[in-house]
Order: C-alpha cells, then sequence, then structure tokens
C-alpha cells in the first residue's frame, strides 16, 4: 500500500513557475514508477509526465514538453514536477499517481488527493 500527498500548488501569472511534490508512505516507493497527471475543469483527467522508478527515464506529454520537468528522491520518498512558463491552459487540479506504467490512468494502482493549480493571464 502506498500513500501520496501532493503539496505546492496555488496562483501564479502566466510566465511563472511552480514546483510541485508528492510525497509518498512506504519502503517500496522507489520501486515504482511515477506519474502526474492533471484535469482542468469540465474536461478528462490526462497525463502530464512519468518516471521510471530508477529516475533515469522520463516521458512527457506534448503539451508540456521542454516547460515540465518531473524527477524523484528515492531518499526521501517523494516525486516533484518542476513547471516553468506556465499557461491559463495549465490550470488544473494535479495529481500524482504511483505503480503504474504508459500515459493511461487505469494503468497506475495509487493516486493522491490533488493539488490545484491556477495559472492567471
Amino acid at each position: 500500500q502506498v500513500q501520496l500527498v501532493e503539496s505546492g500548488g496555488g496562483l501564479v501569472q502566466a510566465g511563472g513557475s511552480l514546483r510541485l511534490s508528492c510525497a509518498a508512505s512506504g519502503r517500496t516507493f522507489r520501486s515504482y514508477p511515477m506519474g502526474w497527471f492533471r484535469q482542468a475543469p469540465g474536461k478528462e483527467r490526462e497525463f502530464a509526465a512519468r518516471i521510471s522508478s530508477s529516475g533515469s527515464t522520463t516521458y512527457y506529454a506534448d503539451s508540456v514538453k521542454g516547460r515540465f520537468t518531473i524527477s524523484r528522491d528515492n531518499a526521501k520518498n517523494t516525486v516533484y514536477l518542476q513547471m516553468n512558463s506556465l499557461k491559463p491552459e495549465d490550470t488544473a487540479v494535479y495529481y500524482c499517481a504511483a505503480g503504474g506504467v504508459g500515459t493511461l490512468e487505469s494503468n497506475y494502482e495509487y493516486w493522491g488527493q490533488g493539488t490545484q493549480v491556477t495559472v492567471s493571464s
């Protein structure tokens, strides 16, 4: 069992930056690939980024590539999402997920409660 708690969301102006954190419980964190998803108002949840269990491999949705960076610190049981050059269309609730691969949310077993990111124009 893995419990995930996101933090770091907030209100930021377009062009600004935020860093999201996802703290995981459990000693098996380092064995789980991790992902970040987001859900904008009125839209379905969508994939944003993922990282392998070791951190050596990352993958991004085209919409965030070049602006967002996913990373992890297995010693701290934490995965991060650094978001730069934010746009109003990045406004969403951001969720971290564990235990899955690929870009489909159905592949992921554990989910956090989400953190709101709002980007003003």
